[in-house]
């Protein structure tokens, strides 16, 4: 296929089709809000760390060694998910243990990795 395959050669506007979409556009303000999520899981370590919570709910030392990095690395990923939203924690004892936030965070990371699976 050559490179101009792509490119609409015709002038003709759809408006019912563009009012539609843009009746139905987020304001300013979601879009920066959804574009530094996916920036946040653009990270291979985090988006490790996100695999390894999707697993199990674990703490800062079983993650370290599931990655074989150190604890200190893995903290300042979590504190970087933990302040987005993406994971959250619970205290038990003097152990905290971190999970995925929610059930769509849970879907988008799942969903991502059965995307890129599938078009192996």
């Amino acid at each position: 296929m050559g490179r101009n395959e792509f490119i609409c050669d015709c002038n003709i506007i759809h408006e019912d089709i563009v009012k539609k979409t843009i009746k139905a556009m987020p304001d300013a303000d979601v879009f920066n809000k959804l574009a530094e999520f996916f920036n946040i899981l653009g990270d291979t370590t985090r988006t490790k760390i996100l695999f390894a919570l999707d697993q199990n709910e674990m703490c800062v030392c079983d993650i370290a060694n599931v990655l074989s990095m150190s604890k200190s690395s893995i903290s300042h990923q979590l504190g970087t998910l933990r302040r987005s939203g993406i994971v959250k924690c619970r205290k038990q004892g003097k152990e905290v243990y971190y999970m995925l936030d929610d059930d769509h965070v849970k879907q988008l990371f799942e969903v991502g990795i059965e995307h890129i699976e599938h078009k192996q």
